[in-house]
């Protein structure tokens, strides 16, 4: 049952066969309720017939009671006593009254006087005296069930009870029964076919499902043993095949492809970050070590200045690929509030020893408030602001507004610019256009870099634009507080 295959064949026939149960149970329940309502129609129709006949005075001897097979008729009076009951009947249960042999004063009450006198009277109740005829009950009849035993044959039966009252004022119950055969019959039939077929329907299901849902995860299996072989071979350039549906497992095997091609992409990235580094970091430590061997040998020639600005780069070129990593890593910025104009103001006026004075332009009253962490943010506006005074001929800007539904501050150059096709580029790290930026002069090629990924961890962009004074306008755009 660890199969999938398995599971869902086993799932499928039990809803099946939960619901072919359900649906036959109710199909077995109105077919006996329609079959059961004929035999109470039928007992009634020869119950109302008999009590028809008492009514209106027929002699018990006289009675019709056509078909006794068929329907078997038994009528008691008040006292519970059988006073009629079928020629032929010689058992009954399910009536209140299991006697099937009328009393003895039945056939008296039954045969008229030849003189129109009841039971030998003395002639002064003639007919003129009795209604023309008795009574029988308009209320709905009860049913029962019940059995009898009609010329030796024992069956079930369903009866029906009928009060009538003779013209002499007697009250008599005829119970009457129609044959429950037929219903039984059917239900067994019915019953029988059911528990027939609901095994190989069951069979039936459970093999299509098996093989459908085989057929539905083949791809899977496929995807299945090629990302065993990529992480095996660790070839993040193998892709997983792609069915031709359009259906999920398509998508699964889409979606997977995508994350490998990221996936290969960061790996790539990542190495290229190492290799990377390791250049940058080379250069400035075999400087230092240079300085240090020859200031041991001659301590004349120490060019300290020279060796503390390779001290600070290299602390420098540390502290970014350290805050690279927690990027890389994932590092959610604080849940902290920032007023970017604030930071704006603060961050120029602690750049006392930039070449170019920078104009701000930050309207007076403006609320440009920000979630996200103020040191990242910090970093980011101070990366822009470096970019710029090492391009710029004389000017430098930095402004903040209101966009849309978040905050934008621009910083602007009146230097050279960036070409378009390299607007994407120099996002990039270790990147350093042309204009023969050294080491010396344009840094690690770090700090845009780390630009934009901090504006992308809080839910921002950073583009570079060419800017009315001529040179790099860079647009850093954060959203409002929701």
């Amino acid at each position: 049952m660890r199969s999938v295959r398995a599971r869902a064949a086993l799932g499928a026939t039990l809803v099946v066969a939960v619901a072919l149960i359900g649906a036959g149970l109710a199909v077995l329940l109105v077919l006996r309720d329609n079959l059961i309502g004929q035999a109470d129609l039928q007992a009634e129709v020869a119950a109302r017939d008999v009590a028809g006949q008492l009514a209106t005075g027929t002699a018990y001897d006289d009675l019709e009671l056509d078909d006794e097979e068929d329907h078997p008729v038994q009528v008691v009076d008040e006292e519970g006593r059988v006073v009629i009951v079928s020629k032929d009947l010689r058992a009954v249960t399910g009536t209140g009254a299991t006697d099937v042999t009328p009393v003895p004063s039945a056939s008296a009450r039954a045969t008229p006087s030849p003189d129109g006198d009841d039971d030998g009277d003395d002639g002064q109740d003639d007919d003129s005296s009795r209604p023309d005829s008795g009574e029988v009950s308009s209320d709905d009849p009860e049913f029962s069930d019940g059995t009898a035993t009609v010329d030796r044959t024992t069956a079930d039966y369903r009866f029906a009870a009928v009060e009538a009252t003779t013209r002499d004022g007697v009250t008599l119950t005829v119970y009457a029964g129609a044959p429950l055969a037929a219903e039984q019959e059917a239900v067994g039939t019915v019953r029988g076919a059911m528990l027939t077929g609901l095994p190989v329907l069951l069979v039936v299901v459970a093999g299509v499902t098996w093989l459908v849902t085989r057929r539905a995860l083949r791809p899977v299996e496929g995807i299945r043993r090629e990302m065993a072989a990529i992480t095996a071979s660790e070839d993040l350039a193998r892709r997983v095949p792609e069915p031709d549906s359009r259906d999920e497992i398509a998508a699964l095997a889409r979606t997977t492809n995508e994350t490998l091609t990221v996936l290969e992409a960061s790996v790539e990235r990542q190495r290229r970050f190492v290799a990377d580094a390791s250049h940058e970091l080379r250069s400035p430590i075999a400087s230092l070590r240079t300085q240090l061997e020859v200031a041991e040998a001659h301590p004349e020639l120490l060019d300290l200045p020279g060796a503390v600005a390779d001290t600070v780069r290299l602390q420098v070129l540390a502290a970014d690929l350290l805050l690279l990593a927690r990027l890389d890593a994932g590092e959610k910025p604080g849940g902290g509030t920032v007023e970017l104009g604030a930071l704006v103001r603060e961050e120029v006026s602690q750049r006392t020893g930039d070449r170019i004075t920078v104009a701000v332009e930050v309207p007076d009253g403006g609320a440009f408030e920000v979630n996200g962490s103020r040191g990242q943010l910090s970093r980011v506006i101070g990366n822009l602001l470096d970019n710029a005074q090492r391009h710029a001929e004389g000017s430098v800007a930095v402004s903040v507004a209101a966009d849309g539904r978040g905050v934008r501050v621009e910083v602007r150059d009146d230097g050279a610019g960036v070409p378009e096709d390299e607007r994407e580029r120099i996002f990039e790290r270790f990147v350093r256009l042309d204009d023969a930026r050294s080491r010396d002069d344009g840094g690690a090629g770090l700090g845009l870099a780390i630009a934009r990924d901090v504006a992308a961890r809080h839910s921002g962009t950073l583009t570079v634009h060419r800017a009315d004074e001529g040179g790099a306008a860079f647009r850093l755009w954060l959203p409002r507080p929701a």
